[in-house]
C-alpha cells in the first residue's frame, strides 16, 4: 500500500493508536512506558492543538502543553484524537513522527502536570524574588541552582563543568561561574557544540540540565544515562513531571502546569497572549 494511501485520515490503521514492540520495557522505552502505564484507564481527550511554538493537549483530568517539534518519519496518525482514551493517546510520546511526538508529550502532561498530584509532593511555584537593588525577577533553573554549583566548586576547589542540552535564553551567563557546554542540534550561537558530543562530555558533567524536548526526540534516556555520574535538572515546560524519573537519576523537575485554559488555548492558537505567567505556571519539583 502506498504512503500516501497509509497517511490518508480516514485510513482504519490510523485509527489505534499503537508502537508494536515497544511494550516489552526493553532498554529505553521503560520510560515511557512507565509514564504512559501511570494515567488511568478512564480519562479521555477532549480537545488538543499542535500550534506553530507550542501545543496543547486537553483531557478530562487536565490540560498539558508542549513545545511542538516538526520533522521525523512521515505522519502516520491523523485520526480525529478527540474522545480517545488518554493513555492511547500518550502512546504518540513513542513516535518518531515528532509532530505526533509532541501531541503524545503534551498527553503525558495533561495528566502527570495536575496541581492535585504535584502540590503534595512539594511543588514549588516560579515566585518573584526580590533582589539587591529591590527589583523583582523570577529565577530560572539556571539561577535557582547557581549557589549549589558554585557550592561545588568551593568544595572541590576547582571550576565546575555544567551541560546544558538546549540552548536556552541567558544560558551564556552560567560562564560566569562554571565551565559550559551547551549541546545544540541546530547550532547558531557561538556556544553551540552540536549534540552528538554528549556521548564525550555528559560523562564529565558535574551538573547537567537537559530540555524537555528530548522527550519528544527520544534523547532523553540516553542523556539521563550519561549523565547519572551530574547533579541532573530536566528544564523546559515539555518536561513531564512524573516523581518516577527520579529514579531515572534526575534531580529536580522544572516544568509547567496550566493555570487558565483558556488562556493557553488562545495563545497556542493564535500565536499570541502571553503564554507563560499567566496561562502557564512554571514549577520546581525537587527529588526529598
Amino acid at each position: 500500500m502506498s504512503r500516501q494511501t497509509d497517511c490518508r485520515a480516514d485510513h482504519p490503521e490510523n485509527e489505534t493508536i499503537s508502537f508494536p514492540g515497544t511494550g516489552d520495557d526493553a532498554a529505553p522505552w521503560r520510560l515511557y512506558n512507565r509514564l504512559i502505564a501511570d494515567i488511568p484507564d478512564d480519562a479521555r481527550v477532549v480537545d488538543y492543538c499542535l500550534g506553530t511554538h507550542w501545543s496543547y493537549l486537553e483531557a478530562e483530568c487536565g490540560m498539558g502543553v508542549s513545545f511542538t517539534c516538526s520533522g521525523g518519519a512521515p505522519r502516520r496518525f491523523t485520526c480525529d484524537l478527540r474522545g480517545k482514551r488518554l493513555r492511547e493517546v500518550a502512546e504518540l510520546s513513542k513516535s518518531w513522527n515528532f509532530a505526533e511526538a509532541t501531541l503524545g508529550t503534551a498527553a503525558l502532561n495533561a495528566w502527570h502536570a495536575q496541581p492535585a498530584l504535584l502540590d503534595p509532593l512539594g511543588a514549588a511555584y516560579d515566585e518573584p524574588v526580590e533582589q539587591p537593588d529591590g527589583t523583582l525577577c523570577k529565577l530560572d533553573a539556571f539561577e535557582l541552582w547557581r549557589p549549589r554549583v558554585e557550592a561545588a566548586e568551593a568544595s572541590s576547589g576547582r571550576r565546575q563543568n555544567v551541560v546544558v542540552v538546549g540552548h536556552f535564553p541567558h544560558v551564556a551567563r552560567i560562564k560566569d561561574y562554571a565551565e559550559l557546554t551547551v549541546l545544540e542540534r541546530n547550532c547558531t550561537q557561538s556556544d553551540d557544540t552540536p549534540d552528538p558530543a554528549c556521548e564525550y562530555v555528559m560523562p564529565s558533567a558535574d551538573f547537567a540540565f537537559i530540555t524537555g524536548v528530548t522527550f519528544i526526540n527520544k534523547t532523553a534516556p540516553r542523556l539521563l544515562e550519561l549523565s547519572r555520574s551530574a547533579r541532573t535538572v530536566m528544564v523546559g515546560p515539555s518536561v513531564v513531571l512524573a516523581p518516577h524519573l527520579f529514579k531515572w537519576g534526575v534531580n529536580m523537575l522544572a516544568g509547567s502546569v496550566v493555570a487558565d485554559p483558556e488562556k493557553t488555548r488562545f495563545a497556542v492558537k493564535n500565536g499570541a497572549g502571553k503564554l507563560f505567567g499567566e496561562a502557564v505556571r512554571m514549577l520546581t519539583l525537587e527529588q526529598r
